[in-house]
């Protein structure tokens, strides 16, 4: 028998034509024999409401308090939409996280909750996996969670993406769809590029990436609680039909790395000084495309207003600097080029760097006490390279290590 977990984001059901257009396309499915559980949203812009309410009344509110308000948006969607269910003639039951069968399990850090994967599965088959074997449609609040106080938590804004790929995940789904305001993932925003369009298959990684650099399609921690046996899709709310068309979510196909990560080759720096590094076009272009052209890869490119640096294996740098100089000897503003070699990387990944204030610093700290030089410092949201000495490096890892620990990514 088919399993499958519906997600509806909040301007899917911002309405209760809405509401009952998703109720119907579950119901459908329902009919159709399949085992369904739903994960919804706070209908519209609920939440932003709430906070602008809690905002307005200039009272100091704890982040504990803050959680229990914001939740109200989802513990309202789930009655409202179990109640259309149950007209359609369903048989349905919202699930609470003040209700004995709540599943979603977190620790205590109101507004950003990790979850407890392991306690959430488990209550997950104890309480709403035997419902949808009864045919009954468990309407489950996103985005919330309840810690082992029985206080309510929230797990990050935009989170029922991330309680419907977990729900997914721990009912053993055949297939999780997103149900949203877009026809899927698109090549590009089609408020601003008009030639977008739909892609039909994208993969967990890409999916991540997309959502970490600002597509609004997805929460990218959603895709941590991916499972590479379940199908995943993405449609628009205004067809009515959880079997049409969308964006289809492939993967993943490895391991989410997350933690820290010594290269385990060294690096050398190249860099290149003259004036208008920053400002000149196409100049970083002349002196990286040659080594493009014959099989150097490039690790990292950091640029400054008067040079950019690009990093190489060690063992090219002799090649690299050749090519990379005869490029600064046929430019009018790059002056003379230099190298720098015996250097680690160390990479440290973490969806929660996205929203951690000063983690650069808390990663940096216990070296600059060590007295351990960085020699440079990349950061791509989610993902942030350390370059120091090579004889370093095993020091460093251990340091950022902990370091990662303290800051409970």
């Amino acid at each position: 028998m088919k399993r499958v977990v519906v997600k509806f984001g909040g301007t899917s059901i911002s309405n209760l034509d809405r509401v009952r257009l998703g109720a119907r396309a579950v119901y459908s499915e329902y009919r159709k024999g399949a085992q369904v559980a739903v994960v919804v949203s706070a209908m519209g812009h609920t939440t932003d409401a709430l906070i602008r309410a809690v905002k307005a009344s200039k009272r100091e509110v704890s982040k504990k308090e803050l959680d229990f308000i914001m939740a109200l948006g989802e513990r309202a969607s789930v009655r409202i939409f179990a109640t259309a269910l149950c007209k359609f003639g369903a048989d349905a039951k919202y699930i609470d996280p003040k209700k004995k069968d709540w599943p979603v399990i977190t620790d205590s850090n109101f507004g950003m909750a990790n979850i407890d994967l392991v306690e959430t599965k488990r209550r997950v088959q104890k309480f709403i996996l035997p419902l949808m074997r009864r045919g009954i449609i468990p309407v489950i609040c996103g985005f919330l969670g309840r810690d082992q106080e029985g206080n309510i938590t929230t797990i990050g804004r935009g989170g029922s993406d991330i309680t419907g790929f977990l729900m997914g995940k721990c009912v053993d789904a055949d297939e999780v769809v997103i149900i949203t305001d877009v026809d899927g993932v698109m090549t590009a925003d089609p408020n601003k590029v008009p030639s977008a369009h739909l892609i039909k298959h994208i993969t967990v990684e890409e999916m991540r990436d997309l959502a970490r650099f600002g597509a609004q399609v997805m929460h990218p921690r959603a895709m941590s609680y991916k499972d590479p046996g379940v199908t995943a899709r993405v449609i628009h709310f205004s067809h009515g039909n959880l079997s049409v068309g969308g964006t289809t979510i492939i993967g993943p196909s490895e391991r989410e790395f997350v933690g820290v990560r010594l290269y385990g080759k060294p690096l050398a720096m190249l860099t290149v000084v003259g004036e208008r590094m920053q400002t000149t076009p196409g100049i970083l272009m002349k002196a990286a495309a040659p080594l493009s052209k014959v099989g150097i890869n490039i690790f990292g490119i950091s640029v400054g207003p008067r040079s950019f640096s690009v990093y190489v294996m060690e063992e090219e740098t002799t090649k690299a600097l050749k090519l990379v100089h005869k490029a600064v000897v046929g430019h009018r503003l790059m002056k003379a080029v230099t190298s720098e070699g015996s250097l680690a990387m160390i990479i440290a990944e973490s969806e929660r760097f996205i929203y951690t204030p000063g983690v650069i610093a808390k990663l940096a700290e216990p070296l600059a006490k060590a007295k351990i030089n960085i020699i440079e410092i990349l950061s791509s949201r989610a993902s942030i390279s350390f370059f120091v000495k090579w004889e370093d490096r095993k020091r460093a890892l251990e340091l950022f290590k902990q370091a990662m620990k303290k800051i409970g990514a």
